[in-house]
């Protein structure tokens, strides 16, 4: 059977592997799903990640991150979910815990954090607020 949220189910496994304290996880390789891993990587929820293409289908191993043994993301959701797309201009882009969080936003710039998407004065997609 066909995956129906293919970044949902990576959102996921970030979640259950931070719960059970794994050092990395992993999640089936697609361009989407990169492009958000970089969002996260740049604003300091994980520690990397890399594509591991050894088997027969590419994958990406994430490295999650931790501070004093807490996970470095406490919430992560998915907002536009497939049988509800959700789009928002550059001025009404949500706020995620007043600033201590970000949304992750697909805009025709490419995938960018709520911040960066305020910058460029682009709106898009929203796709997942994490914090």
């Amino acid at each position: 059977m066909a995956m129906t949220d293919p970044l949902g189910d990576m959102l996921t496994r970030i979640r259950n592997g931070q719960q059970a304290k794994k050092d990395s996880v992993l999640s089936p390789a697609s361009k989407l799903r990169a492009r958000v891993l970089e969002v996260l990587q740049r604003e300091g929820y994980i520690r990397g990640y890399t594509e591991d293409a050894t088997g027969k289908h590419p994958q990406l191993r994430i490295e999650l991150k931790y501070f004093e043994g807490e996970p470095a993301i406490k919430h992560v959701a998915r907002v536009s979910k497939p049988g509800r797309r959700v789009y928002s201009g550059s001025k009404e882009l949500p706020i995620v815990r007043n600033g201590l969080g970000i949304t992750i936003v697909s805009t025709p710039k490419g995938v960018l954090s709520d911040a960066e998407a305020r910058t460029q004065n682009v709106g898009g997609e929203v796709l997942a607020e994490v914090f």
